[in-house]
């Protein structure tokens, strides 16, 4: 064999082998390459090749999705101090609870109103006659304070001081009101007449005016009003000592400011000079006492301060704001307030609407005073006193010559 030898033979090479020339061969590309492609061993078993599944593709390409929207930016995180969603909420609990009260407080005076309207006393106040004067402009009203104890026992006499009964009772308190029409410059004007004042009265001659309630109630105190003014009484409001008494205590007193002191022990009244809250009975005094200068005189401007404290009081918010007064005030004026069968609830609020502003207050004007077959009593001015009631009639302003 080639590369064997004995011992002492000489090495001798084996014959260089000879390699076959290099062939070319193309390789993937087709590019000729020297040596041959390397052969790909293949694993004795070869996996069964799985047949490529057909991919299906859309008929129509889909349309390209929009570009999603770019999240806001991320404001700053601050802190929330403790309650302030509380306290803003606050403000709207309370203005709906303040809704919610007025519409309640709104629906209980409606009702208060109704029921007032059907529980008012009311009266025959205005008989026919033939002489009776043609209306006027503007509406007119005959205010009377009676001096009746006819509702009145013993201790409620004793605690008003107003003494016995006096059988039908008299007019202690006589005021024209006269409320001027539609575009009228004129203000409301309020009269008072003087109770002793000496008039005819239809069937009795001449008597002092107060005595026509006793003689003949109501439609008989109407008639002689309006044949002593020549106007045409339109409403008739009528009130007693005690109703009087009640529904200044229902409304929890009047304010008054009197310049001096009055003391009166028959009126039951001791009053000191300034303002101050009088109550019911004190009230009562008050427009009845005579113990001033003026005695009479002073009494009826004492009566035009009283209304205006009172209407002002009726109006004042605070009033109406206890829940209480809801049913107080309704049930005195009802017990003691009396109408004329023709009016209502809306009249008497009128009336108290147009003395709420601004008022001429005024007296008859008064001529002399004169001692009669029945006392002392008044005798008017004729001539300025028909100046006064025409003025009224017409619906323009009071002379200046009236006693303001």
């Amino acid at each position: 064999m080639n590369g064997d030898r004995g011992p002492g033979q000489p090495w001798h090479l084996p014959p260089p082998r000879r390699e076959p020339p290099p062939m070319l061969y193309r390789g993937p590309h087709g590019r000729p390459v020297q040596s041959p492609p390397r052969a790909v061993r293949w694993p004795a078993t070869q996996p069964t090749p799985r047949a490529a599944e057909p991919r299906a593709y859309p008929a129509t390409p889909p349309a390209p999705h929009p570009p999603a929207p770019r999240p806001p930016a991320a404001r700053p995180h601050t802190p929330r101090p403790p309650g302030s969603r509380r306290r803003r909420s606050w403000p709207r609990r309370l203005s709906v609870l303040a809704a919610l009260l007025t519409l309640l407080a709104t629906a209980s005076l409606v009702g208060a109103a109704a029921w007032l309207d059907t529980a008012l006393q009311r009266t025959a106040a205005f008989a026919g006659y033939a002489d009776r004067p043609t209306p006027g402009r503007g509406t007119t009203w005959l205010l009377v304070g009676s001096d009746s104890r006819a509702d009145l026992n013993e201790e409620q006499q004793q605690h008003l001081s107003t003494g016995g009964d006096v059988g039908n009772g008299r007019t202690d308190t006589l005021l024209l009101i006269h409320l001027p029409g539609p575009g009228s410059d004129s203000p409301a004007t309020v009269v008072s007449i003087p109770r002793d004042s000496y008039v005819p009265v239809p069937g009795y001659g001449h008597e002092k005016i107060n005595a026509a309630y006793t003689l003949g109630g109501a439609p008989l105190l109407t008639r002689t009003v309006e044949q002593a003014t020549g106007l045409r009484l339109d409403h008739y409001m009528e009130i007693g000592f005690g109703g009087f008494a009640s529904l200044v205590d229902a409304l929890g007193g009047v304010i008054l400011c009197p310049d001096e002191p009055i003391d009166d022990p028959l009126a039951g009244l001791d009053l000191p000079a300034g303002c101050q809250r009088l109550s019911g009975a004190a009230a009562l005094g008050y427009v009845r006492s005579r113990a001033t200068p003026r005695a009479d005189l002073d009494r009826m401007a004492h009566q035009r301060l009283f209304l205006s404290a009172l209407l002002a009081r009726v109006a004042d918010p605070a009033v109406w704001l206890n829940p209480l007064r809801w049913y107080t005030v309704p049930h005195a004026a009802a017990h003691a307030v009396t109408l004329d069968d023709s009016s209502g609830v809306i009249d008497l609020a009128t009336l108290g609407w147009a003395l709420h502003g601004t008022t001429t207050t005024l007296t008859v004007p008064i001529g002399e005073f004169l001692r009669t077959n029945v006392g002392d009593a008044v005798v008017w001015n004729h001539a300025e006193a028909a100046q006064l009631f025409e003025a009224l009639r017409r619906d323009t302003p009071p002379p200046s010559s009236a006693d303001n």
